[in-house]
């Protein structure tokens, strides 16, 4: 199965959970349920991205690009681990700011079942992104697709972790701080891979700075 095959089912199954999360994540007061559903909406996008990046890495050089575009991948990785920080780093101020002004109840059984789906999910999509069929040496697209595997993977933790938060809150019939809790765990966990993650790709860009992209 080719990458952009792979990708493109891995944004499909992101854009069919995004609306889910949104609406179960407002409804039971969960800032888990919305931090990972506004994550996979920057996957999608992130994965867009990746795929227009494969794209124009694949394009024969013309006049006007006699190189063609060898580091457009290289490109895509470093904006997609450069969202996921972003992303994360936000999340990590919500979730403090709520921990700080207190946490308002937290419904704990729809977290715990749409979190414990979007795990699976997302366990999938990470298989199905893991196999690369694709030609090994081509570093820039390694990169590429690690990036977004490394999204994906990140996803499927942080919404086991959410579903195990809404597991706790719902056994316990409190404990809400454990919401916010386990996002700020989660983001900060995340936001320290794709952190390395930028620091490889930026030192493989190094060296071709005068190069097309």
């Amino acid at each position: 199965m080719s990458r952009s095959t792979r990708l493109w089912i891995v944004l499909g199954l992101n854009l069919a959970l995004v609306g889910v999360l949104a609406a179960v994540g407002a409804g039971a007061h969960s800032l888990g349920v919305i931090a990972v559903g506004a994550d996979y909406l920057a996957d999608a996008a992130a994965i867009g991205v990746a795929v227009m990046a494969i794209w124009l890495a694949g394009r024969p050089p013309t006049s006007a690009r006699p190189q063609g575009y060898p580091k457009a991948t290289a490109w895509a990785a470093l904006v997609n681990a450069g969202w996921l920080l972003v992303l994360s780093v936000l999340v990590m101020a919500a979730a403090i700011q709520r921990l700080v002004a207190g946490t308002h109840e937290v419904h704990g059984l729809p977290v715990l079942i749409m979190s414990g789906v979007a795990a699976v999910v997302m366990l999938i999509g990470a298989l199905i992104l893991r196999g690369d069929d694709d030609d090994d040496d081509d570093e820039s697209g390694n990169l590429n697709m690690r990036a977004v595997l490394l999204d994906t993977a990140a996803d499927c933790v942080a919404a086991g972790a959410v579903a195990v938060g809404g597991a706790v809150i719902l056994a316990t019939s409190g404990n809400y701080w454990l919401d916010p809790a386990v996002a700020l765990l989660v983001s900060a966990v995340i936001a320290f891979h794709a952190l390395r993650l930028v620091r490889k790709v930026l030192a493989q860009l190094r060296p071709s700075k005068t190069s097309a992209l």
